[in-house]
């Protein structure tokens, strides 16, 4: 977790995005160059923006590190990481929580601006991906498993394509929706279902995630992620910026009503 003065909170989709965008200013990537950047599937694609401005390859990959590890070994990626707060390069094959510490510094010092301004100069420039976690534990698996079912089948229909979905004042075009499938580009595995995709015109996202076995102890996640241009409001409070898509997305999969619950266990 990176914290500015004042407890600042950097989201790990952004700090990703940071990093990406400054390697510049740490000492190993002068000598080695920057090769691709990595991200799984539901961190926030911030770094997206980085990589088609620096003109490198980007790869959206399922949560698990040896995905990363695999590109790594292939000699395509430099920087990576998840949401939950994994950050790695590849001067080693493993998530490093210290190198992450030591390439922000490194940043600190390059530019000589506090945490704070570094990440709003970021946004400044590429926009914010506003990004939020809702977890949902505990949960009976028979009704999360139909929920996960029926959600598929709706945002894979053709028809879902163009449907606008509106809450709070402020609507969302849908672009595409699926059950997030990766082909390894190294040894060519392919892993389904990966996840339940919703992706709008205006580069905003919803992901649905279920883990769990059994008949209790399953876990719903939902990822709630909405893009604002530099040309808008960048600094509003993460929650405040999405709660109109949080509700399009409990109203989109009836997760409340699945799950029986209200609020979500943990908010992240």
């Amino acid at each position: 977790m990176v914290l500015g003065k004042k407890a600042f909170f950097v989201n790990p989709s952004d700090s990703l995005a940071v990093l990406a965008a400054h390697l510049d200013s740490i000492p190993y990537f002068k000598k080695t160059g920057v090769k691709g950047y990595a991200r799984s599937m539901p961190t926030g694609a911030a770094v997206d923006r980085v990589a088609k401005a620096n003109n490198k390859e980007l790869f959206e990959v399922p949560t698990g590190w040896k995905y990363f590890g695999n590109l790594m070994d292939a000699g395509r990626l430099s920087l990576c990481g998840e949401e939950s707060f994994g950050t790695g390069s590849d001067h080693i094959r493993e998530k490093d929580g210290i190198w992450a510490v030591l390439a922000w510094l490194s940043v600190v010092e390059h530019t000589g601006k506090p945490v704070e301004e570094i990440l709003k100069s970021h946004w400044k420039q590429y926009g914010r991906n506003y990004f939020t976690r809702y977890d949902y534990e505990n949960c009976s698996a028979a009704p999360c498993n139909q929920m996960m079912d029926e959600l598929e089948k709706k945002v894979s229909a053709p028809e879902f394509k163009g449907v606008t979905l509106s809450a709070e004042g402020r609507s969302f075009t849908v672009e595409a929706g699926d059950n997030f499938e990766y082909t390894d580009p190294i040894d060519g595995s392919v892993a389904k279902k990966q996840g339940v995709r919703v992706l709008f015109t205006d580069g905003s996202r919803l992901i649905y995630r279920l883990s769990g076995t059994g008949s209790s102890g399953a876990t719903v996640r939902l990822y709630v992620e909405s893009y604002v241009p530099a040309t808008g409001d960048i600094e509003a409070d993460a929650q405040v910026a999405l709660k109109p898509l949080v509700q399009v997305a409990l109203e989109l999969s009836k997760l409340p009503q699945f799950t029986g619950r209200d609020a979500p266990t943990v908010i992240t």
